[in-house]
C-alpha cells in the first residue's frame, strides 16, 4: 500500500519503531522484520511523494545502524590480501537488477548459512539508467534485506564501471568528466563507499607506445581518484578500483598493467602526497559483459585467458600491495571454471547476467508477463536491433531494460512468485559462494574493515531522490 501522508509511515511503525532526532529506536525487531518493513520499504521504492519516500528510507537506513548493519568500505580487507595475511578466495560482485529485494535477501541468506562477510553488491551506471535505480534507493533495498534476513556487520555496495564514455570524452573532455564526477556524488551520498572507476574506453591502442596507449586512462583515473578521496565521509577510505583493458576487447597483458600503475601512483603522489591509491584493477581475459548470444539465443563459450589473470593478479598483489585482478563479465561462464578463480587468487569476480536470466526463465515467471514485457521492448527499442540479429539475440541482449520500464509491476508481483524465485537465487548463491571459497571470510572481514557509522539525514534522503 502506498501511503498518502507522512504521518501514515509513522503510524505503521507504532510499537515496532519510533523516530527520534537523528535516527530510530526499535521496540520490536520481530514485528520490524515483518509486514512493517515490506510496506516501509515498497513506500521507499514507489511512493511519489518525495518527503513519504525519503522518511521511509530514512527510517530504513537508521533501523539497519540500531541493528549493527554498516555500509562499509572493503579497503581494509582489500589491504589485508594485499599483504598476503587473507588469501585463497574470490570475492563475488553481485550486480542488482531486477527482483532487487529478493535477489539481496537470497544473498544474505547464503552468506548466514556460509558464515561469508566477503561480497559486495554493486550497480552500473549503465545498469542506473536502464534498471531506474538510483544509488540512495538501491543501498535502501539493500540494508532492507540485511535487516529481513537478520544480517549484521559491514555491507559493501559498489558504484561499478563508474565508466568514461570514449566520444563524449573526443567531444569535450572537461564536461564527461564533471559527469562521472557527479555521478561518484551521488553515489558516495547514497552510501557507495566501494568506486570502480573505468576509464579503460580512452585507451588508444593506436599510440606509439604502452604509455602513451594507457595516458588518458590513467590521467582521468587520477582526477577522478583525487576527487573521491576529497568527498569520502571521515573515517572511511573507500575502495577503488582502476581497470587497464576494456571488456570485450583486447586482453590485457604486463606491460600493460605495469605502464597504468606507475604512471598511476606517481602523478597521484604529485599531486596529492600520500593519497591512498587504487586497491585493484580489472583487467581484459577474454570475457565480454553478459555473454555473446546465438541466433538461437543461448550463449557461446568464451575462451578464458586464465594465465593472463592469475599472472597479473600475482604482479599487483606482490609488486604493489593491490588485492589483485578483479574479472569481469563471468555469471554466464560454464559452472565447472568458477572454481578457478580462487584457485588462481583472483580478487574479485563481477557478475550479473545469470541472474537476470534466472528470473525470466523461471517456471514461477509469469508467461504473459513475459510476453507482455518482449513485446514492449520489441516496439520501444526495435530500432538497435541489427540487420543480422534474430529476435533471440535482441531479447537476450535488451530484456535487462524491462526492470525498469515495469518496475511497479515487478514490485507488484504475488509474494508468492517474488519468494518462489528468490528460492532459486539463492540456489545459486549457494553454488557461487562455495565456488568462490567465500564461506568463513566474516571474521576476517570483521578484523580488518573499520566499521564507521554514517547516520542518514532525513532531507538529503527526500533531495537525493
Amino acid at each position: 500500500m502506498l501511503f498518502k501522508q507522512t504521518h501514515e509511515v509513522t503510524d505503521a511503525l507504532k510499537n515496532i519503531a519510533t523516530q527520534v532526532n537523528n535516527g530510530v529506536e526499535i521496540e520490536d525487531v520481530d514485528k520490524l522484520r515483518g509486514a512493517a518493513l515490506d510496506q516501509l520499504l515498497y513506500n521507499a521504492v514507489l511512493n511519489p511523494t518525495a518527503e513519504i519516500k525519503g522518511l521511509s528510507r530514512f527510517l530504513i537506513k537508521s533501523a539497519a545502524i540500531e541493528l549493527g548493519i554498516v555500509t562499509s568500505s572493503i579497503q581494509g580487507f582489500y589491504d589485508a590480501r594485499g599483504r598476503g595475511e587473507v588469501k585463497g578466495f574470490t570475492v563475488p560482485a553481485l550486480n542488482i537488477r531486477g527482483l532487487p529485494f529478493e535477489l539481496c535477501r537470497s544473498i544474505f541468506r547464503t552468506a548466514n548459512k556460509t558464515n561469508a562477510g566477503a561480497f559486495i553488491f554493486e550497480l552500473a551506471k549503465s545498469e542506473m539508467g536502464y534498471t531506474f535505480q538510483k544509488p540512495s534507493e538501491l543501498s535502501t533495498v539493500i540494508l532492507a534485506a540485511a535487516i529481513k534476513e537478520g544480517y549484521t556487520g559491514p555491507v559493501f555496495i559498489q558504484g561499478d564501471h563508474f565508466q568514461a564514455n570514449v566520444k563524449n570524452y573526443a567531444q569535450d573532455p572537461a564536461k564527461e568528466v564533471a559527469g562521472i564526477k557527479d555521478l561518484i556524488k551521488s553515489g558516495i551520498d547514497g552510501g557507495f563507499y566501494n568506486i570502480d572507476i573505468d576509464t579503460s574506453t580512452l585507451v588508444d591502442l593506436s599510440k606509439p607506445n604502452v604509455v602513451e596507449q594507457q595516458r588518458a586512462n590513467f590521467e582521468v583515473g587520477v582526477e577522478l581518484t583525487q576527487y573521491i578521496r576529497e568527498l569520502e565521509p571521515e573515517g572511511i577510505t573507500i575502495s577503488v578500483g582502476g581497470e587497464i583493458g576494456e571488456v570485450g576487447k583486447e586482453n590485457s597483458n604486463e606491460e600493460e598493467l605495469r605502464a597504468y600503475l606507475d604512471n598511476f601512483n606517481e602523478m597521484l603522489e604529485k599531486s596529492n602526497s600520500g593519497a591512498k591509491t587504487i586497491s585493484k584493477i580489472s583487467i581484459q581475459t577474454g570475457t565480454s559483459h553478459g555473454g555473446v548470444p546465438l541466433p538461437d539465443g543461448s550463449v557461446a563459450d568464451v575462451n578464458l585467458d586464465f594465465d593472463t589473470l592469475e599472472n597479473l593478479s600475482r604482479i599487483s598483489r606482490e609488486d604493489y600491495g593491490l588485492a589483485g585482478a578483479v574479472q569481469h563479465g563471468a555469471s554466464t561462464l560454464p559452472q565447472d571454471l568458477f572454481n578457478k578463480f580462487p584457485e588462481l587468487e583472483t580478487a574479485e569476480i563481477h557478475l550479473a547476467t545469470d541472474f537476470q536470466n534466472m528470473i525470466y526463465s523461471s517456471d514461477l515467471f509469469p508467461a504473459s508477463f513475459k510476453e507482455t514485457i518482449y513485446t514492449h521492448l520489441r516496439e520501444k527499442f526495435g530500432k538497435d536491433k541489427k540487420a543480422d540479429e534474430t529476435d533471440e539475440q535482441f531479447i537476450y541482449k535488451t530484456r535487462k531494460k524491462g526492470f525498469g520500464e515495469f518496475k511497479s509491476e515487478f514490485w507488484n508481483l504475488s509474494e508468492e512468485i517474488r519468494h518462489g524465485i528468490g528460492q532459486e537465487l539463492e540456489g545459486k548463491m549457494d553454488f557461487l559462494f562455495d565456488k568462490l571459497a567465500v564461506q568463513n571470510t566474516k571474521e576476517s572481514v570483521n578484523k580488518t574493515v573499520e566499521q564507521v557509522i554514517i547516520r542518514p539525514n532525513l532531507e538529503d534522503e527526500i533531495s537525493n531522490l
